[in-house]
């Protein structure tokens, strides 16, 4: 039995419900450039980058990676003007990390998003010291399904990978935590679907189905 184990949190749509905040966000975005963005759409491209999700939408803008970027710095400024006014904690959240903490684990964090938004995050969940590591888009060269997040994550921990358990809500982070070799839990969040999660080791609804015992017996 290893002698520490850890969990690593993915943000958006694991600590924070986030869908509903970058739906607005990419709205106003929208609406300052007279673009149209309709929450089908929304929805067919929410999981992908920025930089697909210009290029798909507004073809005419993703050519040009000067205002790719200028489009996504808008946009994710808008996101956290949104979440800070009123912010959306995904329910159970704060008593699973307090439970995980209370049990000896180690707690961390594995996002591709910018590291404003995840240290947005994690001050409002008012926890942000609790994290042992923290590693987000900017901290990485590789994004996932590539398990490049979740390594380093570990590393900054000190948890060895196979001592790990990894809590999502996207395929590409599923495979991400199974390429690291950590157990990989799927939160089926808003946006997703249980038929997308076929290669994790665990899917729960809520994360209150999850405690430190089911974790530790599926880290084994």
């Amino acid at each position: 039995m290893p002698d520490v184990r850890g969990v690593i949190f993915d943000v958006d749509g694991v600590l924070v419900e986030s869908y509903h905040a970058h739906f607005e966000s990419w709205k106003q975005l929208a609406e300052e450039n007279n673009l149209t963005l309709t929450e089908a759409e929304f929805s067919r491209e929410f999981g992908r980058t920025s930089r697909e999700i210009i290029a798909d939408l507004w073809p005419e803008f993703g050519a040009s990676a000067e205002r790719i970027a200028e489009f996504d710095e808008r946009k994710e400024a808008l996101y956290r003007e949104i979440v800070a006014a009123d912010f959306p904690a995904m329910e159970g959240a704060v008593k699973l990390i307090d439970d995980l903490l209370a049990a000896g684990f180690k707690i961390g964090v594995g996002s591709s998003g910018p590291p404003e938004n995840v240290a947005l995050t994690l001050a409002q969940l008012g926890r942000a010291e609790k994290f042992s590591g923290v590693v987000t888009g900017a901290d990485v060269s590789r994004g996932k399904p590539d398990p490049e997040v979740f390594l380093t994550c570990a590393a900054k921990m000190g948890v060895a990978p196979e001592a790990c358990a990894v809590i999502e809500d996207a395929a590409a982070g599923i495979a991400a935590a199974n390429a690291a070799s950590m157990k990989s839990i799927a939160l089926v969040s808003r946006g997703h679907h249980r038929d997308e999660y076929g290669e994790a080791v665990c899917i729960v609804d809520h994360l209150d189905e999850l405690s430190p015992q089911s974790i530790a017996e599926l880290i084994g």
